[in-house]
């Protein structure tokens, strides 16, 4: 029986050449689709998540209450600041990803927001959205699924906005929760808080 000739595998840099293409491809999908009812909420919330605006202020409502709300505020915030640094001081500077190319002639100007002047990868509004909502979930599970859907909304409007591509704000997210990992486990060390309540009775 002949052998039959084993089909190439693919290098790595060829795999990363069509992911790169699948990036481009889902990003220009994005700028070229039409949806006026949306571009000026995700506008707004896009600019409203510089500097984690509205975490910080999620966080500041929630220290109000004492108890388990303002260990998830503490730990959100840590978790923020860790997501935050590293994405900012290490991913941008070691991968230094041109951010996407908006065309003078862009079919829909007014969905844009300022073009930051950082590296594109990765998305460090999403790092932090999710550090933030990864860590305060498992502390206050009812803020769970509104937090994991706020963060799921300002990733997408960074794409939407035309300032990331989605390999970006993928990678975004996986640093986020990393994040918060990082942190809930170095509380869970040192017991700030997360040992579940005493039932009364």
């Amino acid at each position: 029986m002949l052998d039959r000739p084993q089909p190439e595998q693919p290098t790595p840099r060829e795999l990363l050449r069509d992911l790169a293409a699948l990036d481009q491809a889902l990003y220009e999908a994005v700028t070229v689709t039409r949806t006026p009812a949306l571009d000026q909420a995700l506008r707004r919330l896009s600019a409203a998540a510089d500097h984690s605006k509205i975490s910080f202020t999620i966080a500041g409502l929630l220290a109000l209450c004492p108890g388990r709300p303002r260990r998830a505020a503490a730990l959100g915030v840590a978790a923020i600041g860790v997501a935050s640094a590293t994405a900012n001081m290490l991913g941008k500077r070691l991968v230094r990803r041109p951010r996407p190319h908006r065309a003078e002639d862009s079919p829909f100007p007014g969905r844009h927001v300022p073009m930051p002047e950082s590296a594109s990868f990765p998305s460090g509004h999403t790092a932090s959205a999710v550090a933030f909502a990864a860590a305060v979930g498992p502390v206050l599970p009812v803020a769970t699924v509104p937090l994991g859907l706020l963060a799921c909304a300002v990733g997408y409007s960074r794409i939407h906005t035309g300032v990331h591509y989605p390999g970006d704000v993928v990678a975004g997210a996986v640093l986020g929760t990393g994040a918060a990992a990082v942190v809930l486990a170095a509380a869970g060390r040192h017991g700030s808080g997360l040992r579940p309540l005493r039932r009364a009775g």
